[in-house]
């Protein structure tokens, strides 16, 4: 059998890869979290189904004007979202009632997995208050949660992944 191998010089790897190497000139230093507009946000919600066992999972939001949408109407959007798309089914049994801010893009993150334990003034306990007043940009993420559930596991923060 005859194998035969193409290989390839400087000036076809360079014409191969035209348009997908940037100059430093073209790269952006804009972070994404001023990329667009607050009327076409792009949100991440943790719905969170348990904190002992660290069940969570990332519901995300794209076009969300900032400037007109209050909390009341973020926590009705993933609510509605939870009970009628699929592969939320395990979650429809939790009764979800709080929104707290979980980062910022390109801010600090808990080294707690599954939410910010700390930082309670970070509840968004006013549903009627914009998210553009409460300080949310693109890429902004949010846990939603049962909040009886929550000061229980603050009471106690173990998980069974640390027992």
């Amino acid at each position: 059998m005859n194998h035969s191998t193409r290989t390839h010089s400087d000036q076809d790897l360079t014409s191969l890869l035209t348009g997908f190497i940037m100059e430093p000139s073209e790269i952006s230093s804009t972070t994404t979290n001023l990329t667009r507009a607050k009327t076409s946000a792009t949100l991440t919600v943790r719905i969170i189904k348990s904190f002992e066992f660290r069940t969570e999972k990332s519901l995300v939001l794209h076009n969300i004007n900032l400037e007109t949408t209050t909390v009341g109407q973020l926590k009705d959007i993933a609510r509605q979202a939870v009970q009628t798309q699929p592969g939320w089914k395990p979650y429809r049994n939790v009764s979800l009632d709080t929104l707290k801010l979980y980062t910022r893009a390109h801010g600090a993150k808990t080294s707690n997995l599954i939410i910010n334990l700390d930082h309670d003034d970070w509840i968004l306990d006013d549903d009627n208050r914009t998210l553009v007043d409460l300080g949310f940009e693109n890429e902004t993420e949010t846990s939603f949660f049962n909040r009886e559930l929550y000061e229980q596991f603050k009471l106690d923060p173990q998980t069974s992944w640390d027992c």
